[in-house]
């Protein structure tokens, strides 16, 4: 079983070997004080360019090659887990004076720059940022022991211009959700065991409605079955891109 892992793990790292920032997918949104590029790596890595600053979210080694990728001025870690905190990528796209901003757990496997825990808001560089809340209630390792314990991840509401943009991290629908206000851009995940099933993530985007949804680290789940169940809230787009 190990051998299959270790294998299965060197050919998605293969398989990325030669993917270029130019490859990926990408939408473009009007902002009051520009545009705001948002590219789709894979799984729950994203990257942005917004007034000629780059953000890189979760930079992961397994989807793109970082030594093709643009230089951050600012990177954004949602917790521990191998799949989200990559020091290889972190390196390859840090710059002297990149801010890097996670969480105090991260810290202790790589030292960055901000240390934020939830409900911290900071600015870089005019951006403005805030950690909420991301955990498990539901989806446990064992008896008592979630996923993603409360306290130990972020999730980020980034504010480009008029615009705000939510990245929940490893999450489930949890109540503080319903206190996201005016969020533009959402990107949820939905993923079992440790994330959201379909009716989970209706259930998150209905508590505060964002204009655009984009189911992302959602693995080998039906995307189709969100866009069904919400497929009569006009409010609410949902938008599938490659974030398997």
């Amino acid at each position: 079983m190990k051998s299959s892992i270790v294998l299965l793990l060197l050919v998605m790292v293969l398989s990325v070997q030669h993917t270029s920032a130019t490859e990926f997918e990408k939408d473009v949104f009007q902002t009051s004080q520009g545009e705001l590029t948002i590219t789709f790596i894979g799984h729950g890595t994203l990257m942005m360019e917004y007034q000629g600053k780059v953000i890189h979210i979760d930079p992961v080694s397994w989807y793109a090659d970082y030594a093709t990728m643009p230089k951050a001025d600012l990177i954004l870690i949602t917790h521990e887990h191998g799949d989200h905190l990559d020091s290889k990528a972190i390196d390859a796209v840090k710059k002297d004076n990149t801010s890097i901003v996670l969480t105090s757990i991260c810290n202790k496997k790589y030292a960055g720059t901000d240390v934020m825990k939830n409900g911290d808001t900071k600015m870089f560089d005019g951006i403005e940022v805030t950690a909420v809340p991301a955990y498990n209630i539901k989806h446990m390792r064992a008896e008592g022991q979630p996923f993603h314990p409360k306290g130990d991840g972020n999730g980020y509401v980034i504010r480009f211009g008029d615009k705000k943009v939510y990245v929940a991290g490893d999450t489930e629908n949890i109540p503080e959700m319903a206190n996201l206000k005016d969020i533009d851009i959402a990107f949820l995940p939905m993923n079992l065991p440790y994330t959201m099933t379909p009716e989970m993530c209706a259930d998150a985007a209905l508590s505060f409605h964002p204009k655009i949804l984009y189911p992302y680290h959602f693995g080998e789940t039906n995307t189709g079955e969100l866009a069904d169940l919400l497929k009569d809230q006009q409010a609410i787009e949902v938008r599938l891109r490659k974030l398997n």
